[in-house]
């Protein structure tokens, strides 16, 4: 593709091995085309040297897809299983603490999926609390029957 011919991605043909294309403010760059979930996702890749994107092809393309989704799923445990976005804490050295307590929670999960302690540290989250609650249930529950509904047989007049 010419710097100045500018077309949509989608109306690209890009063969399997990719496309050098000119992106704007950019430069030279490596389009990839998958297919997921029955939609078209496009991906550029950006190397120093503009000559080495002829030999990078397909294979090299899915080794770096596949370390960028390592790293996405990393960031989504820190997320949701570490709670590394949910600090109530204002300024620089306060918040030192949490980032601390959360990777060091990150790195507990990994090492007890890699023991097989745990099979899932999304699964651990979940069931976390669960005999907690269970126990509460039950310590509560006698005496306040009158709580729970009451079944009564319909009545035909």
């Amino acid at each position: 593709m010419e710097k100045g011919t500018w077309v949509q991605v989608q109306k690209l043909d890009v063969p399997d091995e990719g496309l050098v294309v000119w992106l704007r403010n950019v430069g030279p760059v490596k389009l990839f085309r998958t297919r997921l979930k029955d939609q078209l996702r496009h991906y550029v890749v950006c190397l120093l040297d503009a000559d080495g994107y002829n030999p990078f092809g397909r294979a090299d393309f899915q080794k770096l897809h596949d370390q960028h989704w390592g790293i996405e799923q990393h960031h989504r445990m820190l997320k949701q299983a570490c709670n590394i976005e949910r600090f109530e804490v204002r300024g620089k050295v306060p918040i030192l603490n949490p980032i601390f307590a959360a990777l060091s929670r990150f790195v507990a999960l990994q090492e007890m999926q890699f023991r097989h302690t745990i099979g899932n540290a999304y699964q651990w989250k979940r069931e976390l609390f669960t005999d907690i609650v269970a126990a509460f249930v039950k310590g509560f529950i006698p005496g306040k029957e009158h709580l729970n509904p009451q079944f009564r047989a319909a009545v035909n007049a």
